[in-house]
């Protein structure tokens, strides 16, 4: 059933295919304080229930009989529905208001993630940045933000799908980019869907594309553009549905969508997904907006971009979009953004409260303000998702789960500890000392799985023990520790990318000072070099670690969201790795903010690091830039290589220090002789060579001499296609040469003709055998390129830093 609530109106008004109940003398009277003030505002609006509004200045709540299972947690034992509006404590004289209230069944799992869903065995959806899918679960709340009919008009909630009082707004206010779009629209389509109910009619039969100039189109990002609360996470739905009848086949419109700079789809192919035209099907996604450091604005831009895909890959080089709809996510019992500071009065203003008049025109003024403002933003609780079962405890009573932790833990507030460090404020947990001792079976020595600096980490499980992570505990008696978990709680929480390890949350209890990882099943890149039983990577494998670490670096030194930030203790053992041997860069205690002026070109400050990884330029000078990351990496590249530790003390003198030794070889073109004997003969020469010209620029006396990050993970990416084409092109060559050995087992008459030697069968023609090489060449901008035929293994490999203007 569907209730209507018309706050401070007395009995039943009606609307098309509505009927608004009054809050006044009725069954859904709010229980509030008898002694407070308390009334019912009337404005010029007609509209129901915009006219009338119900103000208080104590708490008041509306109480709703369930005679439904809703998506939301009720347990067994629970028969009420409670919506509880609290007046701010942090302002005097505020109160709570309410126009109206929308309480809408809707159909199992239409948003919220099915666990058993057969067309998604796997659970959840893309979440952008990230390595692991994203679920809506059953504790999470949602607060519907933008529900756009893409190219389309505005759409009523009388015409919405399902009965459900959905309202569909037209996508020109967000529009940013979009030279020359154009609005296809075909109204006499039969559609089929993929998944029922998922939105009219209306907005599957009219979209928005680039247009058919494709020179135009391949030069710009079809865009639009939404503001969100910073530091929350975002459930968006794309509604997608090819109803032009050129687009019928796979291949006919392939396209690229970023979400906040971020790429979501790297071929995005309507046809491939439903597997003919006319059929309706949305796809979902996630993205955390992160707060910026050191702004004072809690609002952020939430960019949404499509490009076509490149020609090789698409008929059309063009984009389509037909919906959009923008949830914000519920992680941590909280929705409300921040408020923006309360502004004061400056003391040098002179306001004179003697004119009567003048007074009473402010009080309405703000008034009226007020009343306005929030009557646009009345309260809908739309969209109270209709759930098919109950969520039940499923443990065992006996202390072995953290309570669902992500459902329990507070919010965190950037509030002062008594160390006085501020601690995060939006993105991860605050858990209690209690749970992590749950977690980790009260710091069990067996859970031990690294020690360092910080102290030891342990293995723990969250979430009913479902979800492994790694728990970092600091020693207590530790000031270095201490300053190591102010800076990742302060500058981790922020970063959000494929190759950072994730900071989930930190404990903060008396003396406790304990940092949540993602768990990273694989350990530590040395892990699997040297000093352990774990089999040897292959090359490939080495070479797709490092290009993920080096984009990791990359985006630290580039991130568009924050200041340059300089990791300071790149080594091997603060590269991890994730079940899918994705590589993640850890451990920020020593990591710094870079230069903030243009006019600054370094950070002057204490020598730190790890002893091998040093920058020789940053220890003499004491002048750290990015460039010390840069020389730190090139230190892991040839710890890849060899598979050797960066200082071995045990070794000749000349071979002490990796970095030295490397370069020696390198200069005397002996650099093949140190290479990790599981890998002797497994490297193609072109790699190797390219592999070891990276390595060596990042060791570069001269920072400034030193490639950035972005031409490492260029060279590493063409270092990785040099491997893979050379194997395909001497796999080819293969095969011709065993072709040529059926050959040489036929004879030759007198007269030239091939006759078998088993039979009668001629061979009409002949297979020639061309000999393929690659070689390479150097340009001006000291940038190896590749010539040859191995064009056609290219394209798979490398990276959108190519074209940033398309990412």
């Amino acid at each position: 059933s569907n209730i209507f609530l018309a706050c401070g109106w007395l009995g039943n008004t009606s609307t098309p295919g509505q009927t608004w109940v009054g809050d006044v003398n009725s069954q859904y009277s709010p229980h509030e304080d008898a002694s407070a003030p308390k009334s019912t505002t009337v404005t010029e609006n007609k509209q129901v229930p915009y006219s009338k509004s119900r103000v208080s200045h104590s708490q008041f709540t509306y109480i709703f009989n369930v005679t439904a299972e809703f998506c939301i947690n009720i347990e067994d034992d629970q028969r009420l529905l409670n919506i509880t509006f609290t007046p701010s404590p942090d302002y005097n004289d505020s109160y709570a208001f309410i126009n109206g209230i929308e309480i809408v069944s809707m159909p199992l799992n239409f948003y919220y993630t099915a666990a058993d869903d057969p067309g998604d065995p796997g659970g959840g959806f893309r979440f952008v940045g990230q390595a692991n899918p994203y679920s809506i679960l059953n504790r999470n709340a949602l607060a519907t933000l933008y529900r756009i009919n893409v190219g389309g008009k505005h759409i009523e909630p009388s015409y919405d799908t399902g009965g459900m009082y959905r309202t569909w707004y037209m996508d020109d206010l967000y529009l940013t980019d979009a030279r020359p779009s154009a609005l296809p629209v075909n109204q006499s389509i039969h559609l089929t869907w993929k998944r029922n109910y998922s939105a009219p009619d209306l907005v599957y039969k009219t979209a928005r594309t680039m247009g058919q100039d494709r020179e135009i189109n391949e030069k710009y990002n079809l865009t639009w553009e939404f503001e969100v609360d910073s530091g929350f996470t975002y459930f968006l739905r794309f509604h997608f549905c090819e109803f032009q009848i050129e687009v019928t086949e796979e291949g006919d419109r392939v396209f690229q969508i970023f979400i906040a700079n971020l790429t979501a789809e790297v071929q995005a192919d309507v046809i491939a997904w439903t597997g003919a035209n006319s059929v309706a099907v949305y796809r979902d996604y996630a993205v955390t907006i992160g707060p910026k450091p050191n702004e004072e604005n809690i609002k952020q831009n939430l960019s949404i971009q499509l490009h076509p895909a490149p020609r090789w890959r698409t008929k059309y080089s063009e984009a389509i979009l037909n919906g959009l709809e923008i949830f914000k996510v519920d992680n941590n019992g909280n929705l409300a953004g921040p408020n923006p500071e309360r502004r004061t009065i400056p003391p040098n203003l002179d306001v004179s409260p003697t004119t009567k008049s003048h007074k009473k025109s402010n009080v309405i003024g703000i008034v009226a303000g007020v009343i306005s403002g929030f009557g646009v933003l009345s309260l809908l609780l739309l969209l109270i998702f209709w759930r098919g079962r109950k969520v039940k405890d499923s443990g065992s009573g006996t202390g072995t789960s953290l309570l669902g932790t992500f459902f329990s833990s507070k919010t965190i507030k950037a509030t002062k500890s008594s160390r006085g460090s501020f601690l995060p404020s939006d993105l991860c947990t605050q858990f209690s000392l209690s749970e992590i001792q749950v977690a980790t079976n009260n710091f069990d020595n067996d859970l031990v799985i690294g020690v360092g600096g910080f102290g030891n980490v342990y293995k723990g499980f969250i979430n009913g023990s479902t979800t492994p992570v790694a728990i970092k505990r600091l020693e207590p008696e530790s000031q270095q520790g201490a300053l190591e978990f102010q800076t990742e709680t302060g500058m981790l929480s922020q970063l959000r990318h494929l190759h950072l390890v994730s900071l989930i949350g930190y404990c903060n209890d008396g003396r406790e000072m304990i940092l949540v990882y993602d768990f990273m099943a694989r350990g530590t890149l040395r892990d699997h070099l040297y000093h352990s039983d774990n089999p040897s990577l292959p090359w490939n494998q080495r070479l797709e670690i490092c290009i993920g670490a080096a984009r990791g670096l990359h985006y630290l030194h580039t991130g568009a969201n924050h200041a340059v930030i300089i990791h300071r203790d790149v080594k091997t053992t603060n590269i991890l790795l994730d079940e899918k041997w994705v590589a993640k860069v850890s451990d920020f205690g020593l990591s710094k903010f870079g230069p903030t002026s243009v006019s600054k070109t370094h950070v002057s400050t204490v020598v730190k690091g790890s002893v091998g990884y040093l920058d020789p330029e940053y220890y003499r000078l004491q002048q750290l830039t990015e460039k010390s990351d840069v020389y730190s990496f090139g230190v892991v590249l040839f710890e890849v290589l060899c598979a050797r530790p960066p200082i071995l003390r045990t070794a000749d003198k000349k071979q002490v220090s990796l970095a030295v030794w490397a370069q020696q070889c390198y200069q005397n073109g002996t650099i093949d002789q140190i290479v990790d004997p599981f890998l002797k003969g497994k490297i193609k020469p072109e790699c190797l060579n390219k592999f070891a010209e990276v390595a060596m620029s990042c060791l570069i006396d001269e920072g400034i001499r030193r490639p950035s990050m972005s031409d490492v993970v260029w060279g590493l990416e063409f270092a990785l296609q040099l491997q893979e084409s050379s194997i395909a092109i001497a796999k080819e060559i293969d095969e011709n040469q065993e072709e040529e050995k059926i050959l040489d087992n036929y004879e030759t008459d007198g007269s030239g003709s091939m006759f078998s030697g088993v039979g009668e069968h001629v061979l009409s023609d002949s297979k020639t055998i061309s000999t393929v090489t690659i070689s390479t060449i150097t340009a001006t901008d000291d940038q190896s390129l590749s010539t040859g035929s191995s064009d056609k293994y290219t394209g798979a490999v490398f990276s959108e830093i190519l074209n940033p203007k398309g990412r």
